[in-house]
């Protein structure tokens, strides 16, 4: 089987030690509530799958580094190769991204509720106006 590594081109697998499931660089907070089972879960509960796999492998014969292959499981064939800084990376940004977006979607419900509450508050002092000004004094 032949890996292209971004780096250093084609490369006979031999050259690599595969790791296991790519999952494995998405590590569980190990202060979180649930931090025992989440480990537990990350440390022993792997997939098997027949198919399309995003593994961990490490270009032990070579520059030292760390990719993350998917391939067919069935086939063996090799569908993309990245490094594993770059998947971590993009990950983290992607993360970062979303979280952005939340943040001014919630920033824009939060004004959109200020506003609502204000036209509520001026209908009200309108109403109230109107009703004095049809009571007789």
């Amino acid at each position: 089987m032949i890996i292209n590594h971004p780096n250093l081109g084609s490369r006979d697998a031999a050259e690599f030690t595969i790791i296991g499931d790519a999952s494995l660089l998405k590590r569980p907070d190990w202060q979180a509530d649930d931090a025992d089972d989440a480990f537990y879960a990350y440390l022993y509960l792997r997939d098997n799958p027949a198919g399309i796999h995003r593994e961990l492998w490490f270009h032990e014969h070579g520059d030292r580094s760390w990719l993350v292959v998917t391939r067919d499981t069935v086939t063996h064939e090799v569908v993309d190769v990245a490094l594993a800084r770059d998947v971590v990376l993009s990950s983290k940004t992607s993360r970062a991204s979303r979280a952005s977006t939340a943040a001014k979607a919630s920033k824009s419900a939060s004004e959109a509720n200020v506003a609502r509450a204000g036209r509520k508050a001026h209908a009200k002092r309108r109403a109230k106006l109107s009703t004095a000004k049809d009571q007789p004094r």
